[in-house]
């Protein structure tokens, strides 16, 4: 699976919204909580966070992440400037020690 990061504004067919606000089922498994993305925590707090919210997800949700890996092709899309510290780079590295590839950002 060929896997891509993307501000919120990308419009491919492979988008997934990944963000608090998403709607999209899939999408909102891998979304941070209100409290990580409104608290004033440090990134050392976030990614650990993150992570802990994705291992949860990972035991309680295996379905999403499979769909997800089963795809030839996915950009994971939120509202974070790009080259900044956000967590869909930390997904994208999760979903690389799962198989995936990662093709970089999308512009």
């Amino acid at each position: 699976m060929k896997l891509y990061t993307a501000q919120y504004k990308y419009a491919g067919d492979d988008r997934l919204d990944i963000t608090v606000k998403g709607k999209d089922p899939i999408g909102r498994c891998f979304a941070p909580t209100w409290k990580m993305v409104m608290g004033s925590i440090s990134w050392d707090e976030y990614k650990q966070m993150y992570r802990e919210l994705m291992q949860k997800s990972y035991q309680g949700k295996l379905s999403a992440w499979n769909d997800i890996l089963g795809r030839d092709e996915v950009t994971l899309v939120c509202f974070c400037a790009s080259g900044t510290n956000c967590h869909r780079y930390l997904l994208a590295g999760y979903l690389e020690k799962l198989g995936a590839e990662y093709m970089g950002e999308r512009v």
